[in-house]
C-alpha cells in the first residue's frame, strides 16, 4: 500500500499588495497580471456588485471582504489581512502599475526608507483631472506646514513594513487614510521618500476624486487628519 505525501505548503508571500476594490471588474485582469511574481495580491472587495470578487479569485488573488464602505476601511482590512513583512498599496483601477512598486520594495528592504510613495506623472491630460490635482496640491502644502515634509503628491502607490504600519494605529476609514499614514509616519520620525511613477487614465468612473464634489469630500476628510496633535508617537524598529 502506498501513501501519498502531503502537498507542500506554498511559500509565504515576500510582499503583499493591498488592492482596495469597488466595482473594478474591467480593470482587474490588467492589474493582477502585473503583480510581480512571488508577491500576493490582496483584493479587498468593498461591496462590489459587478462580480469583482469572483474575477479576482479566478485570477489567483486572495479576496478579503470589507463590508464597511470607505477607502480607508478597505485599505486597513487589507493591511490587517496581510502576513508578509512588506506591504504595498495600489489602486485597482488600472491607473497605476503594481510592477512600479519593485524599486519601492528594494528601498524599504535595504533600509534606505521606511515609507516610499509614488509621485504620479500623468501620461495624458485626462489622466489626472484638474480638480483632483488642485486638491492634491492644496493638501501637499498643508502637509508641509504640518510636518515639514516636502512631498509633491499623496498618491496611493506606496510601500512599508507591515509591523511598522500597524504600530501607527491608523484610525481613519475614509479618504483621509493615505494622508493619516504619512502624517503619523512623519510624527514618528520615519524616513519618507518619493519616486515618479506613470499615471494613466483609470478604467471606469472614479469613486473618490472623479468629480469636484468627490474631491471636496476627500479634501475635507484629509483636512481633519491634519488637525491631529503631532504629539502622538509611533514606532519604527
Amino acid at each position: 500500500m502506498t501513501t501519498s505525501s502531503p502537498a507542500p505548503e506554498p511559500d509565504p508571500p515576500s510582499v503583499d499588495v493591498v488592492l482596495p476594490c469597488l466595482d473594478e471588474a474591467a480593470a482587474l485582469p490588467w492589474v493582477l497580471e502585473r503583480v510581480p511574481p512571488g508577491w500576493r495580491a490582496l483584493v479587498v472587495d468593498n461591496g462590489s456588485t459587478d462580480g469583482s470578487d469572483r474575477i479576482a479569485r479566478e485570477l489567483g488573488a486572495t479576496v478579503v471582504h470589507e463590508g464597511r464602505r470607505g477607502f480607508g476601511a478597505a485599505c486597513h482590512a487589507g493591511l490587517t489581512a496581510a502576513t508578509a513583512d512588506i506591504v504595498c498599496f495600489c489602486d485597482c483601477d488600472a491607473s497605476l502599475d503594481p510592477a512600479d512598486l519593485l524599486p519601492f520594495v528594494r528601498e524599504v528592504r535595504a533600509g534606505r526608507a521606511d515609507l516610499v510613495l509614488g509621485r504620479r506623472r500623468p501620461r495624458s491630460l485626462g489622466a489626472w483631472p484638474v480638480h483632483a490635482r488642485a486638491g492634491n496640491l492644496a493638501l501637499s502644502r498643508l502637509l508641509r506646514r504640518r510636518t515639514g515634509l516636502r512631498l509633491r503628491d499623496l498618491g496611493p502607490l506606496r510601500a512599508a513594513r507591515r509591523a511598522d504600519l500597524l504600530a501607527l494605529e491608523l484610525t481613519d476609514r475614509r479618504s483621509g487614510y493615505p494622508l493619516q499614514m504619512v502624517v503619523r509616519a512623519a510624527d514618528a520620525g520615519w524616513r519618507i521618500t518619493e519616486h515618479d511613477v506613470p499615471y494613466a487614465p483609470r478604467t471606469g468612473a472614479s469613486k473618490v476624486t472623479g468629480t469636484w464634489r468627490g474631491t471636496f469630500q476627500t479634501v475635507r476628510d484629509m483636512s481633519r487628519v491634519l488637525q491631529e496633535s503631532p504629539a502622538r508617537e509611533g514606532a519604527v524598529s
